[in-house]
């Protein structure tokens, strides 16, 4: 076959639907449980799962005064640190959403739902 054949040939990937779930917590140890929350509940529907997969901790940095007027030296430093986690589910099945849908996470949680084709 020809090398310009051969670039014509294209292979046509199979697209998979997959639901992409982002957890976002101050607290590192909430944001795992949740996310072996849910894993157990994909598991236990039958789907594969990809994750939770760790993304980078941001870090908010402030640095404040001690006083309101005088003695400028004299400061304090706070930082503020977001966990995040990733979650794939390959191949969702109505089962695995409505179970998603009923699932009561711990405050300070933020979960972000996204279905990709």
């Amino acid at each position: 076959m020809p090398a310009a054949l051969k670039k014509s040939v294209k292979k046509e990937k199979e697209v998979i639907p997959k639901l992409r779930i982002k957890l976002r917590a101050y607290d590192h140890k909430v944001i795992d449980k949740s996310a072996q929350q849910i894993i157990e509940i994909a598991v236990r529907s039958g789907v594969e799962v990809m994750g939770p997969i760790p993304l980078p901790v941001e870090i908010s940095k402030f640095t404040v005064n001690r006083s309101t007027f005088v003695h400028k030296t004299s400061r304090e430093q706070f930082e503020m640190r977001v966990h995040k986690r990733l979650i794939d589910i390959m191949n969702p099945n109505q089962k695995v959403v409505e179970a998603l849908k009923s699932l009561t996470l711990p405050a300070g949680v933020d979960t972000e739902i996204k279905s990709i084709l």
